[in-house]
């Protein structure tokens, strides 16, 4: 299955089920993600898979002012914030989900939500949440004044009726967009990182002239930047986008759609360059970002930018980078490059690490090899009984997948402990390294008799 392609917003006023909805069509994918140790995140957007089709999913919770509605005051703040979040999925979501409460009914705020978004002119579909009983026909009758058509009554509590949800999502999503055509070495960089980090001083440092605004004020940078680079080795695209705000700071709509503008950079790339200070050090929003990465199966560099800010002794310690490297231990042998986007100081190796990471990620292993290989691994130690059944692995492929996955056809996918999958994937990284490429094994049932017959 291809990269995500298609943007959607979830968008409605607070405690209308908005982040429920999210983790449910999106859980899947989380529940892969999080297995990785060190990975833990404040998500603001996950990856859905419906009917084939990959898209992201953006949870505009993060928009909504938290505290009580008891003075006016904070009132305006509620209904400013609201219609920021329709405003933003207006301007980069590609279909819309209007998610509304269908026990508390239509609210006017609900209907100044709806109002901002049809002006928009992007699809829309109204989902009516907290349906986990039947509705009361006046309720349900109730939603189409807002004049978006017939609603999708779902429990995102409770999963009930969510496939037709998606359903309805997927057929308003525009078709995958053609890979743009570019010449066949051609490397695509994604500049990624919290605002203020050095990314466009990099950008300008790799292009060798002044393409982006470059400011100490964080996130002015607010588009993404195409930058194309003739190297002898073969054209590079870099995008560069505005950083990622941590959840709790962003305050300004601006700032939600710079974040868009990254996942969507992300979608379209092939390795992403994180960005990340030397002088203020890694924080967790550097490792969500990286997260974000590798969710969408991207390779990843690690660029340690302002190394010249350090005092001498902190340099020297080859304990610092790999400090750094530790800190993205779920991305096993992530390069990190050391250095000053300002003096030049070995920006030289960026591309030269990220095409190593772009050739890790087409890497193809041959189907003998890999079986030969998994079967050492379960002989050198078997899989525990669980319930007094046995994990039976019966032929393993990788699949044709953008990023490295590996289809494991088993007995019962439920067998395969999330520890067992890490241990096959660190005796997979011992003979194919996959440096800076997240690697995805994905477990499918298979019977003794299907598995003689193919």
């Amino acid at each position: 299955m291809g990269p995500p392609s298609g943007i959607v917003a979830i968008v409605g006023r607070p405690n209308v089920g908005k982040s429920t909805l999210f983790n449910r069509i999106s859980g899947q994918r989380r529940a892969i993600v999080d297995e990785m140790a060190g990975l833990t995140r404040d998500r603001l957007y996950g990856i859905a898979e419906w009917r084939g089709r990959r898209f992201t999913v953006v949870d505009t919770a993060g928009l909504d002012p938290r505290g009580s509605t008891r003075d006016d005051a904070e009132h305006v703040a509620l209904v400013r914030g609201t219609q920021q979040q329709a405003r933003l999925a207006i301007a980069e979501a590609d279909v819309i989900c209007l998610m509304v409460d269908v026990r508390s009914g239509i609210t006017a705020l609900d209907e100044e939500v709806a109002g901002i978004l049809r002006a928009g002119g992007k699809p829309i579909v109204l989902a009516g949440n907290k349906a986990d009983s039947p509705v009361d026909p006046y309720f349900a009758h109730e939603l189409y004044r807002l004049g978006l058509g017939e609603p999708v009554l779902v429990s995102a509590l409770t999963g009930i009726d969510t496939g037709d949800l998606l359903d309805r999502i997927v057929d308003e999503l525009p078709p995958p967009d053609p890979e743009a055509e570019v010449p066949a070495s051609a490397l695509r960089l994604a500049i990624v990182g919290r605002p203020n980090v050095g990314k466009s001083s990099l950008l300008n440092a790799l292009a060798g002239e002044e393409r982006a605004l470059v400011s100490p004020l964080p996130g002015t940078t607010r588009d993404a930047v195409d930058t194309w680079l003739d190297r002898p080795e073969g054209a590079v695209q870099l995008v560069d986008t505005a950083g990622i705000r941590r959840r709790g700071v962003i305050d300004t709509d601006v700032e939600h759609y710079s974040l868009l503008r990254a996942l969507r950079a992300m979608e379209r790339s092939d390795v992403a360059v994180l960005v990340v200070d030397a002088s203020t050090g890694i924080v967790a929003q550097d490792r969500h970002v990286a997260g974000y990465a590798a969710d969408a199966g991207k390779g990843l560099v690690v660029v340690v930018n302002k190394w010249d800010l350090l005092d001498f002794e902190t340099r020297a310690a080859p304990a610092t980078l790999k400090t750094v490297a530790a800190a993205f231990a779920f991305v096993p042998g992530v390069p990190v490059i050391a250095g000053s986007a300002l003096d030049g100081r070995n920006v030289s190796k960026v591309i030269a690490a990220a095409r190593g990471v772009a050739e890790a990620r087409s890497t193809r292993v041959p189907t003998p090899v890999l079986n030969d290989l998994l079967r050492r691994a379960l002989e050198d130690r078997p899989p525990r009984l669980h319930k007094g059944r046995r994990l039976k692995l019966f032929y393993a492929a990788q699949a044709q997948a953008a990023s490295p996955t590996v289809v494991l056809f088993v007995n019962d996918p439920e067998l395969l402990h999330f520890s067992y999958r890490r241990y096959l994937e660190h005796r997979i990284r011992a003979v194919f390294a996959f440096n800076g490429v997240p690697l995805q094994l994905v477990a499918r049932r298979r019977s003794a008799q299907q598995a003689a017959a193919s």
